[in-house]
């Protein structure tokens, strides 16, 4: 993104304070202070901003009292992603992919249904974590933390720590019991890079060729060198194979990815679209302040991104593309559907997105002795049909819920997988196991999933 204007302000500042050792620290009084001139100038909704702001708060509350908040009836389109850290660092880090972690992502659901007690159903695993070490595998579920069972009331204090934890794992009998197992496992958080390309694989079924990708989060490259674009480059490779094996169809698989940057998002894009160079990928609507100035400084085209030119692009081949969703896909994975939706038909398969249409960036003091980083909502996301009407989510086309009983990645039982390949070949590929429509039933309600803290909050960025 072209804010390259705003870069003495938010970024180059920065970095010319982490080479000045003689910054001081900054007071809570100058914070406040820098808290609410950055918010008025760069907030979507800045006209909302009271001009009489109370400095009596603390600083998380003074930005919190700021916001134009959501509100299911009087501001539906209001604000549910605006988040400040007192660690822009940490921030930054974490929307790169990298945090302090088990490498374990899982959703916790009542279980069974009627009662207080808890399970955690593990997503996925990262390489190389602490959880891959200790063996923790996608589908894995446990009920006991330390040696306590889980319920309504103990999970929070029991899983939101970052020092050494036990899970104790459990397994959901053909009736549908829960049983808890005696294999334990011991696992210490640790600053962890994620790479959020997780899985590929092909799927041939007669004249069909199906390309099929797991992709967790928008990120470009890891923390430590973001500007490698290490990871938007294992895509281009993945699409390249796809292009020489001659894939027509395609599933991508969005189903735990909160979003992330939108250059990303880009790329992606323009690795699918049946769209050129000079098609419009999305529109950018920004408060008037932000408007005038940009227009002024770099005319019409700052308020749009095109698709970029990719050799590995196979959108001429595709015959269909299925995108896997969920509750939990939000912001750039939202962004991509709604920017390849006028060029293609795109078939999504799963749960409703999220629904999150505005993007935001990440502001930053170090200059002033500033320590806090904030990440407010600076715009709104629009297609080349100037379409921005998913605050709500996107409804599925089919809709398929995951369950509790999860399998590996590229196995047709799993639920969403095998739906998207009966929709490009017409034949159900794999049966759903009675055991599993059992578990379904007792399940209860689903508490939360750590999905839900990735991407600053499901958030959506634009890159410095």
């Amino acid at each position: 993104m072209k804010l390259k204007l705003f870069l003495p302000i938010v970024v180059l500042a920065a970095l010319l304070a982490a080479c000045d050792k003689t910054v001081e620290p900054a007071s809570d009084t100058q914070t406040k202070q820098w808290v609410y001139d950055q918010m008025k100038s760069w907030y979507y909704w800045n006209d909302q901003i009271t001009a009489q702001p109370d400095y009596t708060k603390d600083i998380k509350s003074l930005f919190e009292s700021l916001l134009y908040k959501y509100d299911a009836t009087l501001r539906p389109q209001g604000d549910r992603f605006s988040v400040i850290r007192e660690s822009a660092d940490e921030l930054v880090a974490s929307l790169n992919g990298e945090s302090k972690t088990t490498g374990m992502e899982y959703k916790l659901n009542y279980y069974p249904s009627g009662t207080t007690n808890v399970i955690g159903v593990v997503f996925y695993v990262l390489p190389g974590s602490p959880a891959a070490k200790a063996g923790f595998a996608r589908g894995d579920i446990f009920s006991s933390v330390n040696g306590q069972r889980l319920t309504g009331s103990n999970y929070s204090q029991l899983l939101n720590t970052e020092d050494k934890r036990t899970y104790t794992l459990a397994k959901i009998s053909k009736d549908g019991a829960l049983e808890e197992g005696t294999v334990i496992r011991e696992v210490t958080p640790i600053v962890f890079q994620e790479d959020p390309v997780y899985f590929d694989t092909l799927f041939t079924y007669g004249d069909k060729r199906i390309g099929y990708v797991v992709y967790h989060q928008f990120i470009p490259g890891p923390n430590s060198n973001a500007d490698s674009k290490q990871y938007d480059k294992k895509l281009d490779e993945i699409f390249g194979s796809f292009k020489e094996k001659n894939v027509n169809a395609l599933i991508v698989d969005l189903r735990y990815n909160p979003g992330g940057y939108v250059s990303s998002a880009t790329n992606l894009a323009s690795l699918i679209a049946k769209a050129t160079s000079n098609d419009v990928f999305y529109y950018k609507e920004y408060n008037p302040q932000i408007t005038e100035i940009n227009r002024k400084k770099y005319g019409e085209t700052f308020f749009y991104d095109k698709f970029l030119s990719k050799s590995q692009n196979i959108g001429s081949s595709l015959n269909d593309l299925v995108l896997l969703t969920s509750s939990r896909s939000a912001s750039a994975s939202e962004l991509l559907i709604n920017g390849l939706k006028p060029f293609m038909k795109v078939t999504l398969v799963g749960d409703k997105t999220y629904g999150k249409n505005v993007g935001s960036i990440t502001i930053s003091g170090a200059d002033k002795g500033i320590k806090w980083g904030m990440q407010p909502i600076v715009s709104k996301s629009l297609n080349s049909l100037r379409q921005s009407d998913y605050y709500t989510g996107f409804k599925p086309d089919v809709e398929v819920k995951e369950g509790i009983t999860l399998y590996p990645y590229g196995n047709p039982k799993d639920p969403l997988l095998g739906e998207a390949l009966f929709q490009i070949t017409g034949m159900h590929l794999a049966r759903q196991a009675a055991t599993t429509r059992t578990v379904q039933e007792n399940a209860g309600e689903e508490l939360k999933s750590t999905i839900e803290k990735k991407a600053g909050g499901s958030n959506m960025f634009h890159d410095k």
